[in-house]
């Protein structure tokens, strides 16, 4: 049991690094930092996309339209804090104590 909690906190603080990484950059790419016809950047750009955008939709369909604010990288963040505090309080479980 002990692996799986070490897995599920695993992959939510990669999950966690990968929604900081895709926000970032959104950020450089929206203030012509980074560009989107270089290759590399195209590349992961894409990646990130294909990533996220599975997780980001159906809370896009939930939320009201903002316009041009994205609040479902927020909702999701707030998200992975509740599953993570919900496996650190609940440690015991998997440590069997």
């Amino acid at each position: 049991m002990v692996t799986l909690y070490q897995a599920l906190q695993l992959i939510l603080q990669i999950m966690w690094f990968i929604m900081i990484v895709h926000i970032i950059m959104s950020w450089l790419i929206n203030f012509q930092v980074l560009n989107l016809r270089q290759p590399l950047v195209a590349q992961i750009w894409d990646g990130l996309n294909r990533l996220l955008e599975p997780i980001y939709q159906p809370i896009r369909n939930i939320l009201p339209n903002t316009g041009g604010l994205d609040l479902a990288p927020l909702v999701v963040f707030v998200i992975i804090i509740i599953a993570r505090s919900a496996l650190a309080n609940n440690a015991g479980f998997f440590y069997g104590t």
